[in-house]
């Protein structure tokens, strides 16, 4: 039997604020902030569902923070999966989150938005049909 890859355990990005980071991810979407080692640098994970995000505060020996804003669906992003599309849309205007590519409906039906995080990476928010 040939080893294969099991489920996707975590993404890493670099921000250049944990406390507008943890206030995206866990107040604004939900997820749960949870214990992290004490690597030697700064930084933050995140749980949803089982898989991790985990965050690096910018320093000398990370890359630079953030993706630049981009604003292309069909480039570098990642997506979550959540429960109730407009709902989540509704959460995001209320707390002020600009939406990059508005609420629609994909070809099989699914729900998805995009929105950027504070250091403007690019985030999917999906919902399935």
């Amino acid at each position: 039997m040939h080893p294969k890859v099991e489920s996707l355990d975590h993404v890493t990005i670099v921000v250049s604020n944990l406390a507008a980071t943890h206030r995206f991810y866990v107040d604004i979407l939900g997820m749960e902030a949870v214990a992290r080692p004490p690597f030697s640098f700064e930084g933050q994970w995140f749980r949803a569902g089982a898989t991790l995000i985990h965050t690096i505060l910018a320093y000398p020996g990370s890359g630079p923070a953030g993706e630049g804003g981009s604003s292309n669906s069909r480039g570098h992003h990642f997506a979550f999966l959540v429960p109730d599309g407009p709902a989540m849309a509704n959460r995001l205007a209320g707390h002020g989150v600009p939406v990059v590519v508005p609420p629609k409906k994909r070809p099989d039906g699914a729900f998805q938005m995009f929105v950027h995080d504070p250091d403007g990476y690019l985030v999917e928010l999906s919902e399935r049909v």
